[in-house]
């Protein structure tokens, strides 16, 4: 019943920059925290950054001060701006949410969960 589809990955060279963004659809009633996780091939799945629906926002120490994560909350989307990309960067980035989502706003329930990913790949 929920949707969440990443756009904005691809290849881009050492010290550049992407925007990623990701949609939520469907029957949403709210959403708490959207973020951003990355996985690279072997490697397990690590947050890159989250936003809360007051736009409090957390980032991994390894992105901070090159990554801004926002939020639209009328669009149900969230965008994460990469800056200075590193080749040990190079990952699949997936979109996160959670939220309420239902039938109808008496039948609502909690729930995570997660997009398809989009490539992202830094090259040196």
């Amino acid at each position: 019943q929920v949707q969440l589809v990443e756009s904005g990955g691809g290849l881009v060279q050492a010290g550049g920059s992407l925007r990623l963004s990701c949609v939520a659809s469907g029957r949403i009633f709210s959403i708490f925290v959207m973020g951003w996780y990355r996985q690279a091939p072997g490697k397990q799945r690590e947050l890159v950054a989250t936003v809360n629906s007051v736009s409090i926002t957390n980032y991994a120490d390894s992105v901070k001060g090159r990554f801004t994560i926002s939020r639209d909350n009328a669009k149900n989307t969230v965008y994460i701006e990469m800056n200075n990309l590193k080749p040990e960067e190079t990952a699949v980035y997936l979109c996160n949410a959670d939220l309420m989502s239902g039938d109808s706003v008496f039948s609502q329930r909690r729930y995570e969960y997660w997009g398809q990913g989009t490539q992202v790949t830094v090259s040196s």
